[in-house]
């Protein structure tokens, strides 16, 4: 794996402490390096998203002992791409490697769920002006920017949500897991880790900002995920010295991990990977190991293989989440390694893949991202592939999308976190 560090000292860490002359600690963040930094949360999510997309519920478990075949591997990566629980036998595969999904500069990324609505929540904050939304804001965002009749790239709580809407309740109702049986069914993080970057270093705000967002599709351990991943966006600003991209990975996940519910499921799953990781058996032994503990003995209240559901909840937030720390943990924060073991983990693939790779995007920045891929790659964004209604036909760019997400930023660090801009600099100053 290379060491990428050095890069992680000079260039990633954007942000630094000032006084003003009341004495007060500020926290300087560069609106400059920011504007890279999204376009890189932009990238590296679209590239991890589409590379995840190709093992995408091929390998879900089959509830008994693992034989060979039953979860992928590392010698699989390159390897052709295996049929997922939807396809039959007359999709030819032949053609189809477990590889890197790059776009050249000439083509245009595609949205997909894991980018769409994150796509959504940033435009209505600017359109709306706002920097909490309303229960009937997001509910006309998702009605005017969604597809009813035709394909809409919904699933499982998102499109009891969508239906919900429909029928005239607004989130949280949504949510409610008396109306929403799926509430636990894809975590939100899907759709709302983008408020952490809204709000850099200040995580509470992050959350208050995503909390309607996220009680949109999830409640109860499934919003607790979601908000896991909000609060690492958040402080993936923060001026913490660290070393390495790796150290920086393992105190976001950290901080995040002291504020779930020790009494629930995703501090105990949290718990017991890292407790793997750390006794440093291969990450393929760890994903065989979650696999039996929770779906097939359901351990630390993990219930799912008892509600007997399609593909025993392969799409479940919690299974996401512990297939999710696999990566985190054994990528160490390099974004072709946690790419490569996010899709070869196995269950909803492409949400994992998809959470890292935005996340060390965001860290390293789309000129670095680019560097690990040795080429220059497209900047294009077609949110029009999954939703409509959106400016310019739906095509958009990385550089007007970051730019985009700085307005938010400006409003917030001013309305919300009581800082100030330093114009001349091109500075956010963040009390500390």
């Amino acid at each position: 794996m290379r060491n990428i560090s050095l890069f992680l000292i000079v260039s990633v860490i954007t942000s630094c402490s000032s006084l003003n002359k009341e004495g007060q600690a500020f926290i300087e963040i560069s609106k400059e390096n920011y504007q890279d930094q999204l376009e890189g949360f932009w990238l590296g999510q679209l590239i991890a998203n589409w590379t995840g997309l190709i093992t995408e519920n091929d390998k879900i478990g089959n509830i008994g002992e693992i034989k060979t075949g039953d979860f992928y591997t590392r010698e699989n990566w390159g390897k052709t791409d295996q049929r997922s629980i939807w396809e039959d036998d007359s999709i030819d595969k032949s053609n189809i490697k477990i590889d890197f999904v790059l776009k050249s500069e000439d083509e245009i990324w595609g949205s997909d769920d894991d980018t769409d609505i994150e796509y959504m929540y940033q435009y209505l904050q600017n359109f709306y002006e706002t920097n909490i939304l309303t229960p009937s804001q997001i509910r006309d965002g998702w009605l005017r920017h969604i597809y009813i009749e035709e394909e809409n790239y919904l699933w499982v709580s998102n499109q009891r949500a969508f239906d919900l809407m429909l029928e005239g309740f607004e989130p949280p109702e949504t949510s409610n897991p008396e109306k929403n049986e799926f509430y636990d069914m894809i975590d939100a993080q899907l759709t709302t880790e983008i408020f952490g970057l809204f709000s850099p270093t200040k995580p509470e705000f992050a959350i208050e900002m995503s909390r309607l967002p996220i009680q949109t599709t999830a409640r109860e351990e499934a919003q607790e995920i979601a908000e896991f991943y909000v609060r690492m966006y958040s402080n993936a600003s923060n001026t913490k010295n660290l070393k390495s991209i790796k150290e920086k990975m393992f105190w976001l996940a950290n901080e995040s991990r002291s504020k779930l519910n020790n009494n629930l499921y995703p501090s105990k799953m949290y718990d017991y990977i890292k407790g793997l990781y750390d006794s440093g058996i291969k990450w393929e032994q760890t994903r065989d190991s979650i696999y039996y503990r929770y779906q097939v003995n359901q351990k630390d209240e993990y219930n799912i293989t008892s509600k007997n559901l399609y593909c025993n909840g392969c799409y479940a937030a919690g299974i996401n989440f512990a297939s999710s720390l696999v990566s985190l943990f054994y990528g160490e924060g390099d974004l072709k390694e946690t790419i490569k073991i996010g899709t070869l983990a196995g269950w909803d693939s492409d949400n994992p893949t998809s959470t890292w790779g935005g996340l060390i995007g965001f860290i390293i920045g789309r000129e670095m991202v680019e560097k690990e891929f040795n080429m220059k790659l497209s900047n294009k964004f077609n949110i029009h592939r999954t939703r409509k209604n959106f400016p310019n036909d739906g095509i958009d760019t990385f550089e007007n999308m970051a730019k985009n997400g700085i307005k938010i930023v400006d409003k917030v660090v001013l309305e919300e976190l009581n800082g100030k801009i330093d114009s001349e600099n091109k500075l956010w100053l963040i009390p500390k």
